[in-house]
């Protein structure tokens, strides 16, 4: 059952993104030009999405499981630090450059278009870079501490 109810939650997201534009790079990077030829419509998807979201997120935080009965698992984490930040900036700076970020640029393979191909060979490269990078951090954590004596 939760397949389903994933598979319809994706196809429903995906119909979302195609409809309001969030597909075309070209249209989001109109958005994010605030000193060029400035494009306001993302904003009110943006908006819609905040106005259905916010109310949302408030009522599943009350809830110990979702409506189909699977634990819910909410981050409690809410430190802001360098790493959040660091990853916030990337992500900007991806999404400007590209004009995708990973929802839309699923949502783009279906026009068969070679650019969301790209932008998700990078993003999944960008990906593995990451786990190395966070794999090598904590055997070097776990050799200073063993050399420690922890």
């Amino acid at each position: 059952m939760s397949i389903v109810t994933a598979l319809i939650a994706g196809l429903i997201f995906g119909i979302g993104l195609i409809v309001s534009g969030m597909t075309d790079p070209a249209k989001v990077t109109g958005f994010l030009d605030l000193a060029g030829s400035w494009n306001p419509s993302l904003a009110f998807v943006m908006a819609g999405a905040i106005l259905i979201g916010f109310p949302v997120f408030r009522f599943i935080g009350t809830r110990k499981q979702s409506l189909t009965g699977a634990p819910l698992r909410l981050p409690t984490d809410t430190r802001i630090d360098r790493r959040l930040i660091a990853g916030a900036l990337l992500f900007g700076a991806g999404w400007g450059l590209a004009g995708y970020c990973p929802g839309p640029a699923l949502a783009s393979l279906a026009t068969g278009s070679m650019k969301p191909v790209l932008f998700i060979i990078a993003m999944l490269a960008g990906m593995a870079i990451f786990e190395i990078l966070e794999r090598v951090a904590a055997a070097r954590k776990h050799t200073a501490s063993q050399a420690r004596g922890d």
